[in-house]
């Protein structure tokens, strides 16, 4: 077996481990006949209704903000970055790992002949945003709360690190490239003698070509102004509707505003980690612990995390389905061909 495949291999189990494990302990402890009760009584028409057009609208302005951190790269159509968004949240739903991010960025690089290696930095800058985004939503939160509660920052604190750490990596990347490219090769040459140094480097350097847009004040202006949608009404909208479906009422408008926002922030953090395809476990359980600091019972809890998960997922994989079956793609032969690209960067793609 090579390397690359025993990589892959220790990484699913790693990402079913922690599925198992978040499982377990959203599982802890509830009820299972009232679980089903609650899930049953909620309001289909309120869920579906409103939730399935959030979803499809936060594809859409994920695909406008991606549209600008690749505008150094090549200008790309809306509609395109609209597919190629579609089809990885599709393959993130079905594949462990976050492997949608690189089935997307390998998907667009096929529309539009653009290096899949720049298009993926273009992802990483991405995700360092929302990761800034996150840590920020969690200091605002602590902040607003005054303290925390016993044993959160021995949890928390590890957490903000490890959203700054990535931040911080693609700042460094994007500043002093060369800089990164010896590191990588000191640690090659202590860990391996210096062998398989070469692609891991041709790589990096094409990534560092996709985080051009970390210049340019009109794309970050707008890369601010869409991240702020996501992480605002966006972004809590499906945890609200979830909990009005179900009838939950937490006394006054704005606590019920602070629990969609303590919410979305637990799931943001609880979905960086390795998992198994679509966010199971990590996304149930943090809905769950979110909501009961608001006083909301477990099984009720745990009740929208269900329901906004599962439409979450039948929506984005939907999507993502549609945009296959019109473009004539099957979703395992991309995600195959994407693996490969990611194992050996197409260095003579521009």
């Amino acid at each position: 077996m090579s390397s690359a495949a025993a990589g892959r291999r220790l990484r699913v189990a790693l990402g079913v481990a922690v599925t198992v494990g978040t499982l377990a302990l959203a599982l802890r402890g509830v009820d299972f006949s009232t679980l089903i009760r609650d899930v049953g009584r909620a309001d289909l028409a309120l869920l579906l209704g409103l939730s399935i057009p959030v979803h499809a609208a936060t594809l859409w302005v994920r695909a406008l903000r991606w549209r600008h951190l690749t505008e150094t790269i090549t200008p790309i159509e809306r509609d395109a970055m609209f597919r190629a968004t579609a089809v990885g949240a599709l393959a993130n739903n079905v594949f462990p790992l976050r492997l949608g991010e690189v089935v997307r960025a390998y998907y667009l690089s096929r529309e539009t002949q653009a290096g899949t290696a720049p298009l993926f930095g273009s992802i990483v800058l991405e995700r360092g945003i929302d990761g800034l985004v996150v840590i920020g939503l969690a200091l605002a939160i602590f902040g607003a709360r005054g303290s925390a509660e016993p044993g959160a920052l021995a949890v928390g604190v590890p957490l903000l690190l490890a959203g700054v750490l990535p931040l911080g990596a693609v700042i460094w990347l994007r500043v002093a490239p060369e800089q990164v490219i010896r590191a990588i090769r000191l640690v090659f040459r202590v860990i391996a003698g210096g062998r398989g140094a070469a692609p891991i480097e041709q790589l990096v350097r094409r990534m560092a070509e996709g985080l051009g847009s970390l210049h340019g004040g009109r794309h970050l202006a707008w890369v601010a102004w869409h991240s702020f949608w996501i992480w605002t009404l966006l972004g809590i909208a499906p945890f609200l509707i979830a909990m009005a479906s179900l009838g939950i009422d937490l006394g006054a408008p704005e606590r019920t505003l602070s629990a969609g926002f303590v919410t979305l922030t637990a799931v943001g953090i609880a979905v960086a980690l390795p998992s198994a395809p679509g966010f199971l476990g990590p996304y149930h359980l943090a809905a769950r612990e979110a909501l009961r600091r608001f006083g909301v019972g477990e099984e009720l809890a745990l009740a929208v995390g269900t329901l906004s998960h599962a439409v979450f997922w039948v929506t984005t994989t939907a999507i993502g389905l549609a945009v296959l079956r019109w473009r004539g793609t099957r979703l395992d032969e991309l995600a195959t061909e994407a693996a490969d690209a990611d194992q050996v960067p197409p260095l003579d793609r521009r």
